[in-house]
């Protein structure tokens, strides 16, 4: 592949999906991209440049967007952030939106569907927390393959076996031979839509959590600057904002800052210099009861 061919089919893959390629990262555009040619029938990446100089239409576009889009997902991922979301997060919320008893979180990004199924086996797990309680949890991926795979909810062995507590499993899921398929009541509980983070999400609402975990990781930094700036329109005040272990607001926007003590959770700006609002207060060790911001309802 010549470096032309190169940075044609890398800018195809950032305009339409965000990730940014560099020239060391060839390889992932020979091992991912070499199945859509061998089925258009091309003989390397090279004769694939060239049929797309030649005009291609959406269609392959996006499939070649979506084929090299990292699907990596397992259930309780790294921990710590569903503890916090139990234990910390979620009850500023109950308590912050008693009023109106409506919460919203949206999982950006979702690939297979673990990280919503994850939230959704925790709420039904705080079921009498929660009763009388209108729930969304909404998730979206560019890619109409895996969120496929997530709405029907069938998960392998090794899928099953990597993150998720023995006792879920027994509780949530049932077997079909080699396979895993999580129980109705759970698939029923997550709302899943396609989307991509480079376009308007303005019509999905506003959510209370949201979790863009190890998403902009892969983007530059004009346009992770780009999605949390207008990710941060889609939250009230007291919002709560989750990113990956290894991603960062810093230098990127001020729309965000660390709540302290709380890796990986992010809150407003606007909150910072001001009583903290329930959620926020209860991550930062502070006493909510004396910051509580209430009836903020979340609109969809």
């Amino acid at each position: 592949m010549t470096p032309a061919d190169f940075d044609l089919i890398s800018g195809i893959v950032k305009e339409r999906s965000g990730l940014a390629l560099t020239p060391e990262k060839t390889y992932l555009l020979e091992s991912r991209l070499m199945p859509i040619a061998r089925r258009l029938e091309l003989g390397d990446l090279a004769a694939l440049a060239e049929r797309l100089r030649k005009g291609a239409d959406a269609a392959l576009l996006d499939e070649i967007a979506e084929a090299m889009t990292t699907n990596e997902s397992f259930f309780f991922r790294d921990t710590k952030p569903f503890d916090q979301f139990r234990e910390v997060i979620l009850p500023g919320l109950l308590e912050a939106r008693a009023s109106t008893k409506t919460l919203r979180i949206w999982c950006a990004a979702c690939s297979t569907g673990q990280e919503p199924y994850t939230l959704a086996m925790i709420l039904r797990e705080e079921a009498a927390k929660v009763a009388g309680w209108r729930i969304e949890i909404v998730a979206t991926d560019l890619s109409r393959e895996v969120l496929d795979r997530a709405r029907n909810g069938v998960y392998t062995q090794f899928e099953v076996q990597r993150g998720l507590p023995i006792d879920y499993l027994v509780k949530y899921f049932a077997q079909a031979e080699d396979s895993w398929q999580i129980d109705a009541s759970i698939r029923a509980m997550v709302q899943y839509k396609e989307l991509n983070l480079l376009e308007s999400f303005a019509h999905l609402g506003r959510f209370d959590v949201i979790f863009c975990r190890n998403v902009l990781i892969y983007f530059d930094a004009e346009t992770k600057a780009d999605v949390l700036n207008r990710i941060a329109e889609r939250m009230p005040a007291d919002g709560t904002l989750y990113l990956g272990g290894a991603e960062s607001v810093i230098g990127i926007t001020d729309s965000f800052k660390p709540v302290s003590g709380q890796r990986g959770i992010y809150a407003l700006t606007s909150n910072f210099g001001t009583p903290a609002p329930a959620p926020v207060a209860r991550a930062t060790g502070l006493n909510a009861a004396t910051s509580k911001v209430g009836g903020l309802a979340a609109s969809s």
